[in-house]
This record gives structure tokens, sequence and C-alpha cells, in this order.
């Protein structure tokens, strides 16, 4: 089933393995699992740490978990780990064994602290893009926990299951037979929402944060999306001892699906962008601190500290803040389960991808009366979407788009739900708010306009923001604190694009070189 040269590059990947990782595997009658059985024993074939053994469990589909020196991880897969998923099997192999990445001390110590005995379901599609993010940081915490039990079900293996549990999009995450969560998600953000679905151990001491005090660097950055990454290494290429504190490296760069706009690569999608900024990051002497959030920044003293939520701090002579800002949502369902399938904030990233197509965009203010125009352009028909009884936008942009042939619009329009068939969206739901009647529209794609939130929350006692929350900086990515410099999106710079971020970033670094070469 694996080419050669794919199990020639596992068994590079499986020299590190140090202990035996068995992959168990229950009797099972199922047509597929046979195609199972032949996957485990292909990637076993690459590593003399890897047995695969049945065990005493009858399924009714393809079914296998994971032991660890003799003993159950509380990892199970249901169905075949094909296309998307499996790298998340790889990668669960190297994490029993405590390579790869696994959490870091902070975010484990907070795992161990969860409830015991948690069952959580992950259902997934083997052809879902944001599916193995967020099982693989499950698994993650799944061995640090100790007795979580994750299982991962392939739904087209559990479709009794998914119906009962009104499953519309993946990755859902299911406990107790209810679902708590659909969608993409940080592991930050993940830990978050199993302390709060299954609660903690107030019993258990929380564990000692290693090496709180995270030292002094010249330049901090705080932010890890392209205007972070450029920010970091024109500082750390100056000489400067450089910092980058992130959430996840990439930012929003990673939710967007085909990117053709950066100027001399032809096409790239966002995860594949985000790895080459962590491969550029790591190429120089950069310290990455990644699933953190900044709390407050301290200025009382010429070396700022910034403390973190997780109670670790570091000091800095000159930080640059580069958190970049979020689509605002729309907050009704099915907006998350297809982002990225249907569901698009940015019409200069996506709007190619739905050409001939029809589209909806939601917002009849200036930004959203310009999607449409745009869209217009590329695509079959437009839908304008507001659910005030008149556009917000300038007349002149209204004038043009009415005037457009294959654009229509519809207003007093309350928006209640996004439909799809799991894999795309299929229609817009909306209510009519004169005559209060449910209405529906058959397209292919949501563009939502809402506007832009700046992640600026934990800035509001330290620089100037502007009433949207936007950072106010001069030309040279200065804001109203000395010392402190912003770039990309969370700012004042008009055009939030990845290849204007990247640049910003670059210019935020070189005027905090500057100041500190000529202003001390």
């Amino acid at each position: 089933m694996l080419d050669s040269s794919l199990k020639e590059q596992l068994q590079s990947v499986f020299a590190k393995l140090e202990n035996t990782v068995e992959l168990v595997h229950a009797k099972s009658t199922h047509e597929d699992n046979k195609e199972l059985l032949e996957m485990l024993q292909d990637v076993a074939t690459t590593s003399d740490k890897i047995v695969v053994r049945e065990g005493t469990t009858t399924s009714d589909s393809p079914l296998f978990h994971i032991e660890y020196k003799g003993k159950e991880t509380g990892i199970s897969f249901k169905g075949i780990p094909g296309g998307h998923e499996f790298t998340t099997l790889i990668l669960a192999i190297l994490n029993t064994d405590g390579k790869g990445k696994v959490l870091d001390p902070v975010l484990a110590g907070r795992a161990k602290r969860l409830k015991k005995n948690i069952t959580v379901q992950s259902f997934i599609s083997l052809t879902c893009e944001n599916c193995p993010d967020v099982v693989q940081a499950l698994n993650q915490i799944t061995l640090a926990h100790g007795s979580i039990r994750h299982e991962i079900i392939d739904g087209g293996y559990a479709q009794d299951k998914v119906a009962a549990y009104g499953i519309q999009g993946v990755p859902s995450l299911v406990a107790n037979t209810k679902m708590f969560h659909s969608g993409r998600i940080s592991t930050l953000d993940l830990l978050e929402k199993l302390e709060k679905t299954f609660g903690v151990d107030e019993a258990a001491a929380p564990q000692e944060i290693i090496n709180s005090n995270l030292g002094h660097v010249d330049v901090l950055v705080i932010g890890g999306g392209p205007a972070g990454a450029s920010a970091a290494i024109y500082s750390v290429r100056k000489g400067l001892s450089t910092a980058l504190i992130t959430e996840k490296i990439g930012g929003q760069v990673q939710e967007t699906k085909g990117i053709e706009n950066l100027i001399s690569v032809i096409y790239t999608e966002g995860p594949q962008l985000a790895a080459q900024l962590n491969q550029h990051i790591a190429s120089y002497p950069v310290k990455v601190f990644e699933n953190r959030r900044v709390k407050r920044i301290l200025t009382d003293k010429k070396a700022k500290t910034v403390e973190l939520e997780s109670g670790e701090h570091i000091t800095a002579d000159s930080i640059i803040i580069a958190t970049g800002a979020k689509w605002r949502e729309l907050g009704v369902e099915g907006e998350k389960e297809y982002m990225g399938r249907g569901v698009a904030y940015c019409p200069h990233c996506d709007g190619p991808f739905y050409k001939g197509k029809k589209v909806a965009v939601i917002g009849g203010g200036n930004s959203g009366v310009e999607a449409a125009i745009d869209l217009a352009g590329i695509v079959r028909e437009v839908v304008l979407v507001e659910y005030n009884d008149s556009l917000k936008a300038d007349k002149i942009l209204v004038d043009k788009l009415k005037s457009l042939p294959n654009t229509s619009i519809v207003t007093s329009a309350k928006t209640d739900k996004i439909v799809g068939d799991g894999q795309k969206v299929q229609k817009l739901v909306y209510v009519d708010r004169n005559l209060n009647k449910q209405e529906a529209i058959d397209l292919d794609g949501v563009f939502v306009q809402i506007g832009l939130v700046p992640n600026s929350q934990f800035l509001k006692e330290t620089v100037n923001l502007t009433k949207f929350g936007e950072i106010v900086t001069d030309e040279k990515g200065r804001t109203s604190v000395p010392g402190i410099y912003a770039a990309g999106d969370v700012t004042t710079t008009p055009y939030k694009q990845i290849v204007i971020a990247i640049g910003e970033g670059a210019k935020a670094a070189l005027a905090a070189f500057e100041d500190r070469m000529y202003h001390g």
C-alpha cells in the first residue's frame, strides 16, 4: 500500500524511536479491515520498534488502538487513517514515545489537571484539511494527561452516530453523546475548552511552571504571522537577541486556502506558507514560545515586562506587536463547520476559487459592497445580503454595484444559518425581518464582510488604539509608547494583505534597530 519512497522517509522518521509502540487492531469482518491491516503492517516494516498485533475486542468496522509499554495510551482510530490523517498516525506513534512535537511543560501541566476518565470522540473526514491539527492536539493532550480516551472516528464508519449527534461538519468533538466543538481550534483554545467542558481536578496541585522567567532579549516579537515572522528575522539579522511569542506560527494565514497574490510565488496555500515561515524563523537563533497568550505589558521600567496568561514573563528592550486581526464572524450555525469549504472572509484571496459559481456577500458596508463588486468580475452571480433596511456603503459604490448585470441585493435580512452537504456549502438561510419569514438562497459560497477585529484586547491600557481597536502607528511602525512598535493587520496600516504585513514587519524591526542605535 505504501510506496518505496514513502517507506524510506518513514524509516528515517522512526529511526529516533527508542521503545516499542504497539498498533493493536480489533477482530473485524468488515470488508475494509484488510486494507487497514495492510497499512499498519506496511508502517511496521519501517521500524523494528513498531509492532502490529490482534487484540481481544471485536468491531463492526476497522478499528485499532495504540499501546506503549504494555498499556493503552488512550488513542484509538475507527477507520483507516489515510488521506490527511496518515500524518496523524505517524505523529501519534512518535508522540507515544515522547518524540516529535509534544506539549511543552506548561501546557502538559495544565493537561494533567483535567478531570480523570474523560472520553472524547473526534468525528473526522479523510478529506478534511482542518481535522489533523485538532486531532493531533487532542492526541498530545491525551498522552500528557494519562487517562483520557480519545476515539478518532471516520464519520463514514459511524453514520448512525453522525445522524444522532446532528453532526454537519468536521472535525466535531463529542463527549457523552453531546457535541461540544466543531471546526478548527488552536491547541491553547482546545485545552481551555476541555477545562470548561470537563473541569479540572482542584485537588491536584498546579504543576510548577518551569523557567517562569523566560529571560531578557533585545527585541520581543508578539505574533507569529507574516508580520511577526518578518520582524523576528529582520531583528535577529541585525545581531539583536530576539524572541517570538505566538499562539501558532502562521496566524490567520493557517486558515487561508489558496494564495495567488504573494509576489514571486505563483500559488501556495496557507498551511504551506505557515510551514515555510516556521522553517525560515527556525533557521535563525530566534527563541520561539508557541501556544502562549500575552496577558499584559508593563512599561514602568526601561526594560519592558511582558506577562503571559501561563504565568510566565519575559523582559525586552523593544517590543514589536504583530498579533494581526481576525475576521468578525457571523456566529451562526454552519459558519465554522464550512470555513474554507464555502465560507470565506477574503475575496482577494479566495474569490478566484468561485469562478463561474454563485456566491453571497454578507455585509452592506464599504468592505461588503467592494467585495461584491470585485467578485462580480469573477463569479457567475453575487447576492449581497444586508441586515439593515439599506446599505451603509458610500453611494458611489452602491451605484456601481447596482449597475452590474450579475448582482442583486437583499436587505432587511438576518442571516440564520449556512447549510452544506458535509463537504461544501449549498445554501444560505436568512430571515426576512419585515415579513418575519425564513428564506433560502441556493449557492456555492458565502463571503463574510462584516469587519475585522484586531487582536489588541491586551493593549487597551498600554498604547493608543482607534475606536476599532487598531494600534495607532506612525510611518515607521512606532506606537504611542517609546520602545513599542507594531506591524501588520493589528495596526492602522491600510490594506490587510500578506505581502503588506511582511513589509510592515520588516519596517518595524528596522525602526526598532535604528532607535536603539541612534536614540539609545
